[in-house]
């Protein structure tokens, strides 16, 4: 039409592209940043392997855990047995496979455990402030103070046997393990949840809440909470590393699962004196170890970056 202004074909194409970059979900745009972080790709990749090895690897693997070949002690990796054999010539692939599963799960309930509890003392102090603050942040220092590993070991030994005799050897120590880790890996989560708090409870969107009349519980629940996740993902993360070495550690000096129940960490210490004419034994199991560590703590700095908006990638 005559005097009309032409419309800029490049104009009509960024409006639609901004609008579509608009409507890019949270959850779409951290996966996009993650996928940047290669190393924490590969991790998540080789992590999901292993997970899935020890889950299906024994439908396959069938050979039993517990079934002693003494002609059979000692050898190395081969085709009847992949990862060799120990001292009473069990297999170490299928309990190996047995054990992940076992060291796997205490990490994972291990941090369950520390990130609800964290979460829970750092959201009390974080909206109650006062005494409430002061008391539960003494309490944090508290634990922070204690000598973890003495006290991992005094704990265990007093009631091991008690628990074993409630639920069963495995399940009992399984708990007990579980609960001790996790019980003294919450005060970093608390710590980080309680900044967070001090950082929204001030914010635009949760003045606005209030103002419409929302409870302070809400207020936690809906706004706050699910805003300050990112950081204790994160968390979770690294205390999963952590509960998968201290459990090891535990069963590295006896004091874990009972010697028939194969773990990571009681495999390593059933190989200490073997080392000379098996390192076999050794290194699959301390590989095991290192992969599942290394991994996770990998993935831990993709989320890091990937839930961080001051990050730019």
């Amino acid at each position: 039409m005559a005097g009309s202004t032409p419309v800029s074909p490049t104009a009509d194409a960024v409006v639609p592209a901004v609008a579509r970059a608009k409507h890019i979900s949270p959850g779409l745009e951290a996966w996009r940043r993650f996928r940047r972080h290669k190393l924490a790709v590969v991790s998540a990749g080789v992590l999901i392997f292993m997970v899935l090895a020890v889950l299906v690897g024994p439908f396959f693997w069938t050979v039993p855990i517990n079934e002693i070949d003494f002609s059979s002690q000692l050898e190395g990796p081969s085709w009847a047995h992949p990862l060799g054999t120990d001292d009473l010539g069990q297999d170490l692939l299928s309990r190996m496979l047995y054990g992940g599963r076992i060291s796997l799960a205490v990490g994972l309930a291990a941090m369950m455990v520390a990130v609800f509890v964290g979460t829970l003392v750092g959201a009390v102090a974080g909206i109650a402030r006062g005494s409430v603050d002061t008391a539960l942040m003494w309490l944090t220092d508290l634990f922070l103070s204690l000598p973890q590993l003495p006290l991992l070991l005094l704990v265990i030994y007093l009631f091991r046997d008690t628990l074993k005799e409630i639920a069963g050897p495995e399940v009992g120590v399984f708990i007990l393990i579980v609960i001790v880790i996790g019980g003294l890996r919450w005060m970093p989560v608390a710590r980080l949840v309680r900044a967070q708090f001090f950082s929204l409870r001030e914010k635009e969107f949760v003045e606005a809440a209030r103002a419409l009349g929302a409870s302070t519980p809400r207020v936690v629940v809906r706004h706050i909470l699910p805003n300050s996740l990112g950081p204790v993902i994160v968390a979770g993360t690294i205390d999963v590393a952590a509960a998968i070495i201290a459990e090891s550690t535990l069963s590295f000096l006896g004091l874990g699962f009972p010697p028939d129940i194969p773990t990571w960490g009681r495999l390593l210490y059933d190989a200490k004196d073997y080392l000379d004419f098996a390192p076999h034994w050794a290194i699959f199991a301390g590989a095991a170890i290192f992969l599942a560590v290394l991994t996770i703590n990998f993935i831990g700095d993709g989320l890091r970056d990937a839930l961080d908006p001051r990050k730019v990638m």
